[in-house]
């Protein structure tokens, strides 16, 4: 194991896979129905990060989603705005103008998204220019290359960093799940990035399969209910990947409740990464109003 500067120690007790994926799949059998439906699809709304990430974004784009963000069912006052919108750095500064006293926060990913594969003074600079830019969130991404290599504590002093150069803005930590490998992979990189400071912890890039899953967002969830409970400090769980349908994001809202309860069920604490999950909410909260199923084409497609 590879010592950091500080000492920190990241032993953790490897994971029980057949238990936490046998608690995860008896988790998601819970059927929530009706008023409580109708509460669990709105709470989704209001902690979705609404996202592009996409080579060919544009200010035109970033400020249309905006919009739907703050209103993502225009008529409705009772729908909650999303919690953020989550863009490149470069689009940081449109972003914040277009939602400036809205209350979404504007979030953006930083050092080197979505490999992480720069030299730690550019994302130093990549992080400080989009929080100067007017982002209050920042999501940034572990090396995995040295995580992977066993050099843990490189790892926990680059978020240490970032977390510095945060200032006031949120640090959500992105661990790429996908490419961690492992159960115990998993929950040693949230040790890492817990004692590091992080404020969240993130599941996944979107760029790489599999991101979100049950099993691996409940695991985070212990991790961040253990360290609340070592520590008092209470750290967020964002998934992010992957989670496009009501029913998916409804699980997830088990998951929180069963495992960290009624501390974590808002958008402080917990976060869905998401950009087409918000359209079939919005058809499920129409459907659950009317009765009937609307169509695709009636909801903006950003």
């Amino acid at each position: 194991m590879t010592r950091s500067s500080s000492p920190v120690e990241f032993r953790v007790p490897p994971v029980d896979a057949v238990a936490l994926e046998t608690r995860a799949a008896g988790l998601a059998t819970r059927s929530i129905k009706k008023a409580a439906k109708v509460a669990g699809l709105k709470l989704v709304i209001a902690m979705t990060d609404l996202t592009t990430l996409e080579g060919m974004d544009s200010a035109g784009k970033v400020r249309r989603l905006c919009e739907k963000a703050k209103h993502p069912l225009p008529g409705r006052a009772d729908v909650p705005a999303c919690a953020a919108i989550c863009v490149y750095p470069d689009l940081v500064a449109v972003a914040a103008e277009a939602l400036r006293g809205s209350g979404v926060a504007v979030a953006s990913v930083a050092t080197g998204f979505p490999a992480g594969r720069t030299e730690r003074a550019v994302k130093l600079r990549e992080v400080e220019r989009a929080v100067a830019d007017g982002a209050s969130e920042i999501d940034m991404v572990i090396d995995r290359g040295a995580f992977l290599s066993g050099r843990y504590g490189e790892v926990y002093d680059e978020i240490c960093a970032i977390k510095a150069a945060c200032g006031e803005a949120h640090l959500k930590v992105i661990l790429e799940t996908g490419e961690l490998r492992t159960y115990d992979n998993v929950r040693r990189a949230c040790r890492i990035a817990l004692l590091a400071g992080a404020d969240f912890l993130k599941t996944s890039t979107g760029k790489v399969a599999p991101a979100s899953t049950l099993p691996i967002v409940l695991l985070m969830l212990e991790a961040a209910r253990d360290h609340y409970l070592e520590t008092g400090r209470r750290v967020g769980v964002k998934a992010a990947g992957g989670i496009r349908t009501s029913k998916d994001a409804l699980r997830y809202l088990v998951l929180v409740h069963e495992t960290c309860g009624d501390l974590w069920l808002e958008p402080a604490a917990f976060r869905f990464g998401a950009s087409s999950l918000l359209n079939d909410v919005l058809m499920q909260l129409e459907k659950e109003r009317t009765g009937r199923y609307q169509r695709p084409t009636d909801f903006s497609a950003d």
